[in-house]
């Protein structure tokens, strides 16, 4: 299979990430060494302390490679901070994440999961880290926190309403897109692509989950993200180029990388 974009001529930054999940493991180091071919930057986002330490160490391998660290709102691991923090004052890890909420499966109790969120918001605010926020199933109790502890960040894969993004937009957050949006019942975020303007849209693929159409029933990787700047290009009457331009200079601003 070929890893590298027909688009190579364009630079890719993918916000989110997951190249330690055991699907890369036959052929990590390959896919990552071509990417480079049409990536210009990836977010490796972890989800509890093991993967903390393989994200950063991803990071460190590759230079265009940066971590996220922080404990997801599905892992049943204990709340510790004392990792969290060491592994973000790394220069390469750029921002606490991928925290939030998930109703979807209540495996873990939603006070406990508000909880962690919280700390971990606090946590960022005191490191002066951007936080990548998960929200499935809880997009109320999510945009309520936001509201009260006003972080810097983006809603990862976003799942809410057009409204609801205006109104997180107006408070500074930006609006991660992935390939959902190339779906076929993906009525709400192409609205929310549309009503959003594209200085707050963020490119992610959440790989290996989740490839575009028409690679659905692939396992995903970054250079598939063309499909969304595609679409997004699309549904907003501009070039390809101005989209990938834009969201990258949307993640530098961000991520201060």
């Amino acid at each position: 299979m070929s890893y590298i974009s027909p688009f190579n001529r364009y630079k890719i930054f993918d916000t989110h990430a997951h190249y330690d999940d055991e699907a890369f493991n036959n052929d990590r180091d390959k896919l990552l060494g071509a990417l480079k071919n049409s990536v210009c930057g990836i977010i490796n986002c972890a989800c509890n302390s093991q993967s903390g330490k393989t994200t950063m160490e991803l990071a460190h391998k590759y230079p265009f490679v940066y971590g996220a660290v922080g404990l997801h709102p599905e892992d049943t691991e204990p709340l510790d901070l004392s990792w969290i923090e060491e592994l973000a004052t790394d220069p390469k890890c750029v921002a606490i994440g991928e925290i939030g909420l998930d109703y979807h499966w209540d495996s873990v109790p939603r006070d406990v999961q508000k909880a962690n969120f919280i700390t971990q918001l606090k946590l960022a605010e005191k490191l002066n880290k951007p936080v990548i926020i998960h929200s499935r199933d809880a997009n109320a109790d999510t945009f309520d926190i936001i509201k009260e502890y006003r972080p810097k960040g983006v809603m990862h894969c976003y799942s809410g309403s057009a409204e609801m993004a205006r109104q997180l937009v107006d408070m500074g957050i930006y609006i991660g897109i992935g390939g959902v949006l190339t779906f076929k019942n993906a009525r709400k975020t192409v609205e929310v692509a549309e009503q959003i303007p594209l200085e707050f849209i963020l490119l992610e693929t959440d790989a290996p989950y989740m490839a575009p159409v028409p690679l659905r029933s692939k396992r995903c990787h970054s250079g598939m993200i063309i499909n969304v700047a595609r679409r997004i290009a699309e549904i907003k009457g501009i070039s390809v180029a101005e989209v990938l331009k834009t969201t990258r200079e949307n993640t530098r601003r961000l991520f201060g990388v």
